[in-house]
């Protein structure tokens, strides 16, 4: 069995990621690539974490017109739904996962208690978190940010649908440069887009690291786990 570089992780899944090529809701066969690479990281040993998105249902700038707080709260909302979805693509595959949601909901999932959820990871339990950080006016790469600091976690593996950090958009410059390493302040003083403002200065502040990755072929996740130079690392 190789070895993995990190014992513990925090893994982002946007949930634009979730959709697969069908760009709204959720992809069983993307799910299925995602939770199959996510396993294959856990029989190594290494215990995970997972943050995920919601912007294939719902994104709090979608509420145009809309009180920021009331449309902050639908996209949480939409994060629990992809995080039950995550949990029974691993619970199907005999993996034990728990879900802990930031605001409570108690019929679907735990309460995001940060004790518990440690003593998950140390039972060799895949935990989801959902609903971000609970708070409006917050991103859920903030709370990867968060929960990665208040579990002493590794790493941040910011997983994405570009395949690593850009000197702008590849989508619309097809000579745009990809980075390979970068600083936390080269991220904020050149508004670089990765992740917003609050997780970088979060990740910065608490020396976490982050690589960032494309989710287009789900071995990446593996490949990351196992220290191969793919994507874009950003540390001190």
């Amino acid at each position: 069995m190789q070895t993995p570089k990190y014992k513990r992780v925090v893994l982002k899944v946007s949930g634009e990621a979730l959709a697969g090529d069908k760009g709204f809701g959720l992809d069983s066969h993307t799910i299925n690539s995602i939770s199959d690479s996510v396993v294959e990281v856990y029989k190594m040993g290494v215990e995970i974490a997972i943050v995920v998105g919601g912007g294939n249902f719902w994104r709090g700038r979608s509420g145009k017109g809309m009180d920021r707080t009331t449309a902050d709260h639908m996209g949480m909302l939409a994060t629990v739904i992809n995080a039950l979805a995550l949990r029974d693509a691993f619970e199907s595959k005999n993996i034990p996962t728990r879900v802990q949601t930031a605001i409570e909901m108690r019929q679907i999932a735990e309460p995001y208690i940060r004790l518990r959820a440690i003593r998950h990871l140390e039972k060799k339990r895949i935990v989801i978190f959902a609903c971000g950080t609970g708070n409006p006016y917050f991103s859920t790469d903030t709370a990867a940010a968060l929960r990665a600091a208040e579990i002493d976690a590794d790493v941040i593996l910011l997983a994405k649908k570009v395949d690593g950090v850009y000197d702008s958009d590849p989508k619309d410059n097809p000579a745009a440069q990809k980075f390979s390493r970068l600083k936390y302040l080269e991220i904020l003083n050149n508004r670089l887009g990765v992740m917003d403002s609050t997780a970088t200065s979060l990740c910065m502040d608490n020396n976490i690291p982050i690589i960032v990755f494309g989710l287009d072929q789900p071995e990446n996740i593996v490949k990351v786990v196992l220290g191969q130079d793919i994507g874009t690392t950003i540390n001190e």
